[in-house]
């Protein structure tokens, strides 16, 4: 088992910048793909980011594509999400989540593979 915490959510102005972070413990971090999710209100959680095991394949949704890059420290078991030129239809709860697989390079999508969650970090865009 693994347990996720988030940190670095905030409240910031339209095209700033705000770095995620996700803590884990309590399993082996590196057997695990890592995803970040997010759900505003009133809608469905989406998919954010994954990054591979071992680190070195990253998989991102079209909305946020050359804006957010994922990525992940296995010596020090934390996972990132470093967010750049955010806008308003960024602002919502934003999920860790840890997905158990045998593949170096192997990303994910899909919230029902999701092994692990983590209780999300408030990220609000406004003006």
């Amino acid at each position: 088992q693994v347990k996720l915490v988030e940190s670095g959510g905030g409240l910031v102005q339209p095209g700033a910048s705000l770095r995620l972070s996700c803590a884990a413990s309590e399993g082996t971090f590196s057997n695990y793909a890592m995803n970040w999710f997010r759900q505003a209100p009133g809608k469905e959680r989406e998919f954010v980011a994954s990054v591979s095991r071992i680190g070195d394949t990253n998989d991102y949704a079209h909305s946020v594509q050359g804006r957010f890059t994922i990525s992940r420290d296995n010596r020090e078991n934390i996972l990132f999400l470093q967010m750049n030129s955010l806008k308003p239809e960024d602002t919502a709860v934003s999920y860790c989540a840890a997905k158990f697989t045998l593949g170096d390079r192997t990303t994910y999508t899909q919230r029902e593979d999701m092994n692990y969650w983590g209780k999300g970090t408030l990220v609000t865009v406004s003006s």
